[in-house]
């Protein structure tokens, strides 16, 4: 069974603070998303393969140590990785305002320094979602899950408006301060946790070798009849959806004239979309089950991804953002479901290394999408990734339909994961 209680006040003191770094390190990310491709933008002159290039190598990471992190983090205390990611990636973006106050600041510092940022945001997320289980114990993913998709999502909300005004009054090079200072509180706050003790919840160091121990956590994934559609969708889901998202700043900076702040506003959208995913998973997913709640919503909103792209001023603004805030309505709810299952799927010695498999497909997705949507901006023009992106969001439920998954009733009422 499953609680019922979101509130995070309800939660043992230990979630509260990993709840709390959650929130700070969400904030900053909303306005890096944004402050970031403006920067490249509007400061340092970028083509929208410029643009396109920057957007993967923010995600490049987890292509390149996604895999080999989720040993390391299966090795390791996951607290102690997640206050060193959040403490490298905070010097990291310090050094943008500084380089930029002292006139040196280049594209090639921007990009390094989102490279970099990105390997402290895969030790970071994965150690995280490692992490909880052992934290709150299993028979709560689902609510927990919930709850810090939910405040994801709030956060996006205002965070990405936030982020698009704050952009227009201080510039971007100082905007991208404010992450800084998210990631120094987020470490603060998880310096205070002290595990809770909970059944079942012991943690052994994986038997073999490195190389091993990686292909473990590959085979759990790949070779799982749950977990390998699951995969599949969502990789597919963050590749057309972001296929989208990186030519989105050229196109409204650009083609249609329109500020940071419309920029912010239409993005914040999404975070809307994100929280009514989020609150509506757990009863859609009661009432016609986890696994149908998984893939119906994908078939709902297939046409949407053509009103992103057929984005302009006026009337087709405000369609465009209907679009965007039912395809993140999708996401939101395979967020809480998605990440639940994965976690009650998997024993407590793989789930660093199961983490990391998504991570690295997931995320990876992101990269390709990105570099992909840069290409196709350069030679075909910023509107062709957008009609790209529509057309394979469309089929991203295909793989959940054509799998187990497509009527697994709840996880929680999966036997325990084995160690």
């Amino acid at each position: 069974m499953t609680t019922t209680v979101p509130a995070a006040t309800r939660w043992p003191r230990p979630f509260r603070y990993v709840y709390a770094a959650n929130m700070a390190d969400a904030l900053g990310f909303q306005v890096g998303y944004l402050a970031a491709p403006v920067l490249a933008v509007s400061v340092l002159a970028a083509t929208p393969g410029q643009v396109g290039l920057l957007a993967a190598l923010g995600t490049a990471a987890f292509l390149l140590v996604g895999l080999p992190a989720g040993v390391w983090v299966d090795r390791s205390p996951r607290r102690t990785v997640m206050v060193a990611a959040d403490l490298a990636r905070a010097a990291l973006y310090a050094s943008v305002p500084l380089a930029w106050w002292a006139d040196a600041l280049t594209l090639a510092q921007l990009y390094a320094v989102v490279l970099l940022a990105g390997v402290g945001t895969v030790f970071g997320d994965v150690a995280a979602q490692s992490f909880l289980p052992e934290l709150i114990g299993r028979d709560r993913l689902v609510a927990a899950n919930s709850l810090l998709m939910t405040t994801n999502a709030t956060v996006q909300i205002g965070g990405r408006g936030f982020g698009g005004l704050l952009v227009q009054w201080l510039g971007a090079p100082l905007a991208l301060s404010l992450n800084a200072v998210t990631h120094l509180l987020s470490a603060l706050a998880l310096t205070r946790v002290r595990p809770v003790a909970t059944a079942g919840t012991g943690r052994d160091r994986p038997a073999g070798g490195f190389g091993r121990q990686l292909a473990d956590g590959v085979r759990h994934v790949l070779g799982s009849p749950l977990l390998r559609p699951l995969a599949v969708s969502l990789a597919g889901i963050n590749l057309t959806v972001n296929l989208m998202t990186t030519m989105l700043p050229v196109v409204f900076l650009r083609d249609l004239g329109l500020g940071a702040g419309a920029l912010g506003i239409f993005l914040g959208v999404g975070g809307v979309g994100a929280l009514l995913g989020a609150v509506t998973a757990r009863p859609l997913a009661a009432r016609i089950g986890h696994g149908r709640a998984l893939w119906v919503p994908g078939l709902l909103v297939a046409p949407a991804g053509a009103l992103v792209a057929l984005v302009d001023t006026g009337a087709w603004l405000w369609l465009a953002g209907l679009g965007w805030l039912a395809l993140a309505w999708r996401t939101g709810i395979g967020n809480v479901i998605g990440v639940s299952l994965r976690q009650r799927a998997t024993p407590d010695a793989l789930l660093g290394r199961m983490n990391a498999t998504f991570r690295f497909l997931l995320t990876g997705a992101i990269a390709v999408g990105a570099g992909l949507a840069g290409l196709l901006g350069q030679y075909a023009g910023p509107r062709t990734p957008l009609w790209v992106g529509a057309i394979g969001a469309a089929l991203t439920w295909l793989p959940l339909y054509r799998s187990p998954v497509r009527t697994l009733p709840d996880p929680d009422r999966l036997p325990p994961a084995a160690g």
